[in-house]
């Protein structure tokens, strides 16, 4: 029997700024799937989100972020090491 280890996925990086600015990278772009990925504090800006270093607006994350979960219906999994003939 083969064993994979599994590793755990990186997760975004949360970085804070001395104004009281909050922001989320990862791999070097901002990103979170988990909410704003860029939250101004000093001048009252709007909440930025932020998808591997592209700008969404709010309906587009919310729309990319209920994309995410798993495989649709009619795209199963392939049964691996068998082949199928008539």
């Amino acid at each position: 029997m083969i064993s994979i280890a599994k590793t755990p996925f990186p997760k975004s990086r949360k970085l804070s700024q001395p104004d009281g600015t909050i922001g989320y990278s990862w791999d070097g772009k901002l990103h979170n799937w988990d909410g704003p990925a860029l939250i101004p504090q000093g001048n009252m800006r709007k909440k930025e989100y932020w998808l591997y270093g592209f700008q969404k607006t709010k309906e587009e994350w919310q729309e990319l972020r209920s994309q995410r979960e798993g495989l649709p219906w009619y795209k199963q999994a392939a049964p691996k090491g068998t082949t199928h003939r008539n």
